[in-house]
């Protein structure tokens, strides 16, 4: 899987990205995920405040969106999976709640994504998605580093 990432706050530190990367790839592959690609945009809180309005009608901003595309190819035959969405306002505040490092953060976020894309919903699966990314989270997130 390829991952396209765009830093539209450009305040993401290039270690950040390449564990978010890491992160996806590895999990994508132990998910046996194959072929395609996964948009992921980082962006600030108004963005993610409209984001969030326009698509769940909710008027203030989330850690995370995720759109997936179901079975569109791109030209050349490769999948797209999906877009996700992460706010780095929001992700700067758990990480520091949670006491960890924002990149753990912003991959924890990404895997959280990732999973949505693939049709995952911790919303209605009894316990089935979160399961999943407990485990994932063990496999493929980076060390807990300190806040």
């Amino acid at each position: 899987m390829r991952v396209l990432l765009t830093d539209a706050t450009g305040e993401v530190k290039p270690g950040a990205k390449q564990a978010v990367r890491a992160t996806l790839r590895e999990a994508s592959r132990r998910l046996e995920v194959g072929a395609g690609d996964l948009a992921l945009r980082v962006v600030d809180s108004e963005v993610m405040r409209r984001l969030n309005h326009r698509f769940r009608s909710l008027d203030r901003p989330t850690d995370v969106l995720s759109f997936p595309a179901g079975r569109t190819l791109e030209p050349g035959g490769r999948r797209h999976l999906g877009d996700v969405a992460i706010c780095l306002d929001v992700a700067r505040r758990q990480a520091a709640r949670r006491r960890h490092g924002l990149e753990r953060e912003l991959a924890l976020l990404a895997l959280h994504g990732l999973l949505h894309v693939l049709g995952y919903d911790h919303e209605t699966d009894d316990g089935a998605m979160e399961r999943l990314e407990r485990r994932l989270r063990r496999e493929t997130l980076p060390a807990r580093e300190p806040a």
